[in-house]
């Protein structure tokens, strides 16, 4: 029985989807105006992760994200850089949809833009006026909030102002509710237009997810996910547009929100500078980032805060380096006689992992389960009381769970070449190992850690690996 946290409840509640194994999931997308950052992969990492369960535990998911590639932010950007705005979303949607690969990010069964779904953000404000949920001004169409009881149902705020809110709002002088926001934007020179019923203009930010959501979707479906950061105004906005055009509650059935990324415990933001870029992780670490990365993150609970630091990531390494040395050891191991034990072990760690996703995708307690299950195997590995068919039996479990996680298995690690300063020095300290010469052989190996390899002396011989992030 899954239980997921609904941001509307306060609790968690049961997954009961509205067609039994249908599932319906939408996650606000990127506005492509520069690159994505971490905090980005944080909450696009976790639903990745989310939607693969669900699907592997046998729902037939349906995971829909929008593109943001008309808006204020990108208007601005692109007068900066001197090119047509949907030059600019194009190339930066080029580079979002790049970077999610690169972090196997490849759940969404299908990306929308904003700009090819203007028939539909017409129809829905066309419908908000017609309703008396919207009003004209100056500078373009908006909606008004006081016409709308349940307004802040879900961020809990019964005010009216914006004061608080942490995502883009609209300013206006002509607004009847300061919280009331724009749904269609009348042209200025020089930016981009569509036409409508309403005169030439480009959507609101809000309009657009109801829009994209009510054409795949209906008025109502299951999951919406998005950023805390997302809950008011947008995902308020999202909520009161529908309910008021369909006249259907509610909109979602449960709403899921990832905690913030921060940065000595600032929020990792454009706005605020203190950003790092997919990619330059990436870069900062090109044989196994999208591993560290996705380890990194799944190592918190998908609500709670992560603070990045490079003490964070250091330590996230080394735990990698342990998942690696386990997994070559069960590809050596020799023990002759199958155990029950092994048996016993796999199958109750399976269970522990399914009770703990069950749990709201307590990925935390997962990871745990994984190194419990480590530790156990390397004692029985060292008595050579694991047979290679038991092995195999481990291998298949963490393989399994790997096809959600992605970062158990070094899928897109390539082996270098090891240079040949390495391999004499590390000839010449076996010799010195032979001739019992430890303190010159333990000199050695402190030059070869400081050439950036990790030397360990075993039974079969001499192994050493590079040292990642050196």
């Amino acid at each position: 029985m899954l239980k997921i946290y609904n941001t509307l409840s306060r609790k968690k509640e049961v997954l009961k989807p509205r067609k039994t194994k249908k599932i319906n999931l939408f996650a606000c997308g990127p506005t492509t105006y520069n690159f994505s950052h971490l905090g980005h992969a944080r909450t696009y990492i976790c639903f990745d992760v989310i939607a693969k369960y669900l699907k592997e535990t046998g729902y037939k998911v349906f995971y829909l994200q929008n593109i943001t590639d008309i808006d204020d932010k990108i208007i601005n950007r692109a007068k900066e850089k001197k090119i047509k705005p949907l030059v600019l979303a194009r190339k930066f949607e080029k580079e979002y949809l790049k970077d999610m690969k690169a972090i196997n990010v490849n759940s969404v069964t299908k990306y929308a833009r904003a700009t090819e779904h203007i028939k539909e953000i017409i129809s829905q404000v066309k419908r908000l006026l017609k309703k008396g949920f919207a009003y004209k001004i100056k500078d373009g169409i908006y909606y008004d909030i006081s016409k709308f009881k349940d307004y802040g149902k879900l961020s809990r705020r019964t005010a009216r102002g914006a004061e608080s809110a942490v995502s883009r709002i609209d300013e206006s002088k002509g607004k009847r509710n300061k919280g009331d926001f724009c749904l269609w934007k009348y042209a200025k020179k020089g930016e981009p237009k569509w036409k409508s019923i309403f005169g030439f203009g480009r959507p609101g930010w809000h309009i657009e997810d109801t829009a994209i959501t009510e054409k795949y979707f209906g008025s109502q479906y299951d999951i919406h996910g998005g950023a805390r950061d997302l809950i008011f105004p947008h995902h308020e906005a999202e909520i009161s547009q529908m309910e008021a055009i369909s006249g259907k509650k509610p909109m979602v059935k449960y709403w899921l929100h990832t905690g913030f990324l921060t940065v000595k415990s600032q929020k990792m933001a454009k706005s605020l500078g203190n950003f790092i870029t997919i990619r330059d992780f990436l870069k900062e670490h090109p044989d196994d980032g999208v591993r560290i990365l996705r380890f990194f993150v799944l190592k918190s609970h998908y609500r709670s805060p992560i603070n990045y630091s490079e003490k964070i990531i250091k330590q996230s390494i080394k735990d990698l380096e342990k998942i690696d040395e386990f997994i070559e050891k069960l590809k050596a191991a020799t023990g002759k006689q199958s155990s029950k034990l092994i048996k016993d072990l796999v199958s109750r760690t399976q269970k522990e992992f399914e009770k703990a996703m069950a749990d709201d995708f307590n990925t935390p307690k997962t990871i745990a389960l994984i190194f419990k299950l480590i530790n156990k195997g390397n004692v029985l590995l060292a008595q050579n009381k694991l047979s290679s068919t038991d092995a195999k039996n481990i291998l298949k479990f963490l393989r399994k769970i790997d096809k959600v996680f992605n970062f158990i298995f070094p899928k897109t690690f390539k082996k270098k070449k090891t240079p040949k300063k390495i391999l004499e020095l590390t000839k010449k300290r076996e010799k010195l190992r032979v001739q019992k010469k430890w303190k010159e052989a333990d000199k050695l190996r402190k030059e070869i850690q400081k050439l950036g390899y990790k030397i360990e002396d075993t039974k079969k011989g001499t192994k050493f690996k590079k040292i990642q992030n050196y």
